[in-house]
């Protein structure tokens, strides 16, 4: 993870400075924070162990006062475009060696006027770019609620949520792993209520659970099959809200799906029906059940909420879920999919619970993609688990560490007692799933799976 002696500077405290530096101050990272908001400053006292400087990023003195010339990284999370890429510069001049910016404009990308390099930005982040990107994969990968390459594609975590007819239900992973033996897979994550859980190979499945299961690549489609889990492509799909990122989706996806999209502001829709040439655009309210129906809901595959209000994306999705499956009446048939836009993370855990199917977070999207870059010297990949507290890592087994001592079964209690699985190691050239029998050797890639608040505890075994 994050190194013991690192010492970051974070501008902003708001919602993706908030939630690194809570990310980084747990993994051991010294933070200082620049910000100019009382409030907020003292909010952050309250919850963050941090060096925490009232002040403005424009202002030299306040980079002084941070010991700036003392930094390995810098990250520039305000509101404002042009403070985050002037702050890259300013940390540049200070010695800075890593600088990473969020920028909400896409106009500053390689081969535009301005590029990142001249900027001397080390990775630019692109909240809205990055959400309707992810929109773009689950859209396009519909056979279950979502399915997350890891090890450059060769293996994967499909997520579903079952009902009382799966054949997962009332199972614990070891009766699962006995009824389907021909395949090598592990249950590695549960969503249930706003609880995540690490199941070991005797917790239980229940009806409503939202399931997390890692296998080879090559494994997943017969696994989905016998699972009954059934694959449909979407042909249609419905936005609501045409601002930065649902004018985006519609861009990456016209080309490939019959697309309506709705957007409340009058002036708004007619700009998007001139730019979006292949999505149907409609003016109204999307909150109106009938202006839904009337828009062709009910024939839909796909509903995606991008609003700019939590309420609105949560409650339009349970309706579009309603009444995307009305008229089906067989349980185990291809359900409509909902994703929904929330910017609260409490809202995240709350949306699953009741019922939606996927719910994105901008600020943990950006975080995400900037705890990627912090930490690739540590971690070959990285992958965040939609809906719960749980993540995918892929790290490299130091030759004398813990890991690589026994088999997996004799560290099972340290498992159990952390929240941690060990879900693939790289064996003479091929993944393969763990089991307790599984040996880690010296140097070899293994796949781990831990809660968020775990990674420590994961770093003392590698």
């Amino acid at each position: 993870m994050v190194k013991h002696s690192d010492k970051t500077l974070i501008l902003g405290i708001g919602g993706v400075g908030m939630y690194l530096a809570r990310r980084l101050v747990h993994e051991g990272a010294k933070v200082t924070v620049i910000e100019t908001d009382t409030k907020m400053i003292n909010e952050a006292a309250e919850i963050l162990d941090a060096r925490l400087i009232q002040g403005s990023a424009m202002k030299i003195s306040s980079w002084s006062a941070a010991e700036a010339d003392k930094m390995d990284l810098m990250i520039a999370a305000t509101n404002d475009d042009a403070t985050n890429m002037l702050s890259a510069l300013i940390a540049d001049r200070y010695g800075i060696p890593r600088k990473i910016v969020r920028v909400r404009s896409l106009d500053f990308e390689a081969g535009t006027v301005l590029p990142p390099e001249e900027l001397k930005i080390d990775l630019m982040v692109h909240p809205e770019e990055l959400l309707a990107q992810e929109i773009h994969r689950l859209v396009m990968r519909a056979a279950c609620n979502d399915l997350i390459d890891i090890c450059k594609g060769q293996m994967q975590v499909l997520a579903l949520r079952v009902n009382e007819e799966s054949p997962l239900v009332f199972k614990t992973p070891r009766e699962l792993s006995t009824t389907f033996d021909q395949y090598r897979f592990r249950v590695v994550a549960l969503a249930r209520g706003i609880s995540t859980i690490i199941p070991q190979a005797d917790e239980t499945i229940r009806p409503q659970d939202q399931v997390f299961i890692l296998s080879r690549k090559n494994d997943i489609e017969e696994l989905m099959k016998h699972m009954s889990i059934q694959k449909q492509g979407i042909e249609r799909m419905m936005i609501l809200g045409g601002g930065l990122v649902g004018n985006r989706v519609a861009q990456l996806l016209q080309e490939e799906l019959e697309i309506t999209l709705i957007e409340k502001n009058e002036s708004r829709a007619e700009e998007l029906a001139v730019k979006l040439e292949r999505t149907k655009v409609l003016h109204g309210d999307g909150t109106d059940a009938n202006l839904l129906v009337m828009a062709g809901l009910d024939r839909m595959e796909s509903f995606v909420a991008t609003t700019g209000d939590n309420e609105t994306n949560i409650i339009t999705c349970l309706l579009a879920k309603h009444l995307m499956n009305r008229n089906n009446q067989d349980r185990t048939a291809f359900r409509g999919k909902t994703i929904a836009l929330v910017d609260k993370e409490d809202h995240l855990v709350l949306s699953s619970t009741i019922g939606l199917d996927i719910v994105l977070n901008a600020k943990i999207s950006a975080s995400n993609e900037i705890l990627k870059f912090i930490r690739r010297s540590e971690l070959l990949s990285v992958a965040h688990l939609h809906g719960v507290d749980a993540e995918v890592l892929e790290l490299v087994a130091s030759p004398d560490s813990e890991i690589t001592r026994k088999p997996l079964k004799k560290l099972a209690s340290y498992f159990k007692k952390h929240d941690i699985i060990i879900g693939g190691v790289l064996q003479n050239g091929d993944w393969e799933v763990a089991v307790g029998t599984t040996e880690v050797q010296p140097n070899a890639r293994v796949v781990v799976v831990c809660s968020s608040r775990q990674l420590r505890n994961v770093q003392k075994l590698f």
